[in-house]
């Protein structure tokens, strides 16, 4: 399975939706963005950016480039993870987690 295919399907999950309801987020025919989920056919360039906005994503992180000032690709991973996630919080959920973030590098100073 391409790797666009595989990110369709992993965003759909980390949002809980269903293919006919990221079609339907979209703005496309379920069997089009099935084909896409699937990796049987892939979207042209201005499709695939009304995917990833409409998913609340980026067109790099569903086609699977990493940031270039990344030299640790496991790192960027879980960077795209959290960004993603982060997509489908409340600004309180979000303050949350910087919060927590930020108390993790404060005590790493520490001690």
């Amino acid at each position: 399975m391409d790797t666009l295919a595989k990110r369709l399907q992993e965003r759909a999950q980390q949002l809980g939706i269903s293919n006919a309801e990221a079609a339907r987020r979209v703005g496309l025919d379920e069997r089009r963005y099935a084909h896409y989920a699937s990796g049987r056919r892939e979207p042209d360039l201005a499709t695939l950016v009304r995917i990833a906005e409409s998913l609340g994503t980026s067109p790099n992180w569903l086609l699977g480039v990493a940031p270039s000032s990344s030299s640790d690709p496991q790192l960027s991973a879980y960077i795209d993870r959290f960004a993603n996630a982060a997509n489908g919080m409340t600004k309180p959920e979000i303050e949350m987690c910087v919060i927590q973030a930020e108390a993790v590098v404060a005590a790493k100073s520490r001690g």
